[in-house]
């Protein structure tokens, strides 16, 4: 692992008249890792990602992006990189292969090279059989698979993932990570945007939590469950009014809690004396977004 940066914020701000979408953000993106921004939709990510791909400009701070200035240096900078963006923007007029010819040509790739580009990309994206379908016939996770392919076409050095999985069901869900997991396998850097905390927790090697433009915690997730949540959660069930009394105690107690339905959720049990009785369980990374951020999220 590098010690070198593919992506650099400090202090990025964005508004948007009277909205602050991104609000001081720092964010570094070592060579050859897996970042994700984790967070509830309106947190910051999607922009965090137009900023990086200079399609919006901060109004504060400083970005780089593979050691270049943006937004001044934002087309070398996009040479290098590979986007997947949120929404489907396919050309639904040509087929898999079709779409991929013409990002060769958008890439620069040499004519000579472009027929083993697109080889490589169909065959990453596992879309060998589907290459002369029209996209239109392809389901959404095929769809998905051929945009990853599609932002991979030119072996860019850094790729942007923003929120890959959104709307999919859980079984595509896993083969997207599974191609993810090829990428990262082949030292590839990636920033990726979710709000799965089983996707950030699965892929990431390190997590920025995002909350209303801003981080409020990184760092692995195994790092970051030990710091916020400690070893072990106490789950005490209970009727409302009961539940009130617990949390209450528990804050005097000088301890944590989060709200999970029909329980509380007591968090660094493990590391403290407490009169509760409850199911305990491991601490997760859920524990350690909702205690941050107050946001339930799928």
């Amino acid at each position: 692992m590098s010690d070198e940066l593919a992506i650099r914020l400090r202090g990025a701000v964005k508004r948007y008249g009277q909205i602050t979408a991104v609000n001081g953000l720092d964010l570094d993106v070592p060579v050859g890792t897996c970042v994700g921004l984790l967070g509830p939709n309106g947190a910051g990510k999607s922009t965090t990602m137009r900023l990086l791909t200079a399609q919006a400009i901060a109004d504060d701070g400083e970005i780089e992006v593979l050691g270049f200035r943006l937004p001044k240096e934002s087309k070398a900078a996009r040479a290098d990189c590979g986007v997947v963006p949120q929404l489907d923007n396919l050309d639904v007029t040509l087929t898999v292969e079709q779409n991929l010819l013409v990002f060769s040509h958008l890439y620069r790739i040499p004519r000579a090279e472009r027929k083993e580009a697109i080889e490589r990309a169909v065959q990453m994206a596992n879309l060998d059989a589907r290459r002369h379908d029209k996209v239109d016939k392809l389901s959404g996770g095929m769809r998905r698979r051929l945009l990853i392919a599609r932002a991979l076409v030119h072996r860019p050095r850094l790729v942007l993932l923003d929120e890959p999985t959104v709307g999919l069901d859980p079984q595509v869900r896993q083969e997207l990570w599974a191609l993810i997991d090829a990428l990262r396998a082949q030292g590839t850097t990636i920033l990726m945007s979710t709000h799965y905390i089983e996707e950030a927790q699965r892929l990431a090697d390190t997590v920025l939590i995002m909350s209303h433009g801003k981080g409020v915690a990184a760092g692995p997730p195994a790092q970051l469950v030990a710091e916020h949540a400690g070893r072990e959660v106490l789950e005490v069930y209970g009727p409302p009014a009961r539940l009130a009394e617990v949390q209450a105690e528990a804050a005097e107690a000088g301890l944590s809690t989060r709200r999970t339905g029909t329980s509380i959720s007591i968090l660094g049990v493990d590391e403290n004396g407490h009169p509760f009785e409850g199911e305990r369980r491991q601490a997760n990374l859920e524990d350690v977004f909702v205690l941050l951020t107050g946001e339930e999220i799928e």
